[in-house]
């Protein structure tokens, strides 16, 4: 039936609801890593076959890595779609994008969980900057996805990384886990796996706690329109900032502000926050488990 799928009478031609069936637990999230690393070899191995065809330069390795990304989610996209076909007949499903948006509607909650995502990526900047210094070639690797052509890292992290992570991280790895475990553990348990999905600390750190405030609004809202938005905007503002002449050679905005204007920003920031989370802590979940995610009655037999 491919992505093309009957439900009770009615056509439904969204992608996301082939994997409305699937609810990992704890053992399935380990099993979605396993895959994700496999499709991570795979990945690489494509990618170094298109260098070797187009032949090794810096624009091709650049190029070969919006190859390689995609692949990697491959084995995990069709372990879960065929997971969720076996149970679409017998088990209640949960959607993987709802709207549950309470009275401020979907536009105002995009703006106020943009505003969030960037008042928490300033805030836990000291975090970031406590950290020892990024190794060599770790540095490298992540210059070498911003620093070539601006739309080839707006397509690599913007696009791309919103897309597969969330429908990874949130959408498979949350949702399963808010049906076997409290919510609180859920969304700490699917932002430490979104903190190992990069591979290093200096990555996982802020994303983890991202992945707390991109887990919250997904409970709430049930909504993976929005936790993608909030992951766009977040990528896309470092992407932006990195072509900034001033962060050549600054590592923070504490290289470039000074003392009192850091200050200054980092309350704003905490105070926006907080205003955030308490106006998207006061949208009503529809189930105490499963948030705002609606739910999806298994198909009928025609």
């Amino acid at each position: 039936m491919g992505f093309f799928r009957r439900h009770q009478g009615r056509a439904s031609y969204d992608l996301f609801s082939n994997y409305s069936h699937y609810l990992p637990g704890f053992g399935g999230m380990l099993g979605l890593f396993a895959l994700f690393f496999l499709g991570s070899l795979l990945g690489s191995l494509v990618s170094g076959l298109f260098v070797m065809l187009m032949g090794p330069s810096e624009a091709v390795s650049q190029y070969s890595m919006l190859i390689a990304y995609p692949v990697s989610f491959i084995p995990p996209l069709l372990y879960a779609s065929a997971q969720s076909r076996r149970n679409e007949y017998f088990e209640t499903g949960y959607a993987l994008d709802s709207s549950n948006f309470g009275v401020r509607g979907g536009f105002r909650m995009a703006v106020i969980v943009s505003v969030a995502t960037l008042a928490a990526a300033f805030v836990c900047e000291p975090l970031s900057a406590a950290l020892p210094d990024m190794p060599e070639y770790l540095e490298k690797a992540l210059e070498m996805v911003v620093d070539g052509p601006l739309w080839v890292s707006l397509l690599s992290v913007s696009v791309f990384a919103p897309l597969f992570e969330e429908w990874l991280c949130r959408g498979l790895v949350l949702r399963g886990l808010m049906k076997h475990m409290n919510p609180t553990g859920a969304i700490c348990v699917s932002a430490a796996f979104f903190a190992i999905l990069h591979m290093n600390p200096w990555q996982a750190l802020p994303a983890f706690i991202l992945g707390l405030l991109f887990g919250y609004v997904y409970y709430r809202t049930g909504s993976l329109k929005l936790t993608m938005l909030m992951h766009c905007v977040n990528n896309t503002f470092s992407v932006l900032v990195s072509k900034v002449p001033a962060f050549e050679e600054a590592e923070t905005f504490m290289d470039i502000l000074s003392p009192w204007a850091y200050a200054g920003i980092y309350i704003a920031c905490v105070l926006m926050l907080a205003s955030a989370l308490i106006l998207i802590t006061g949208i009503t979940v529809k189930d105490r488990k499963m948030g705002g995610c609606d739910e999806v009655a298994p198909m009928s037999i025609d």
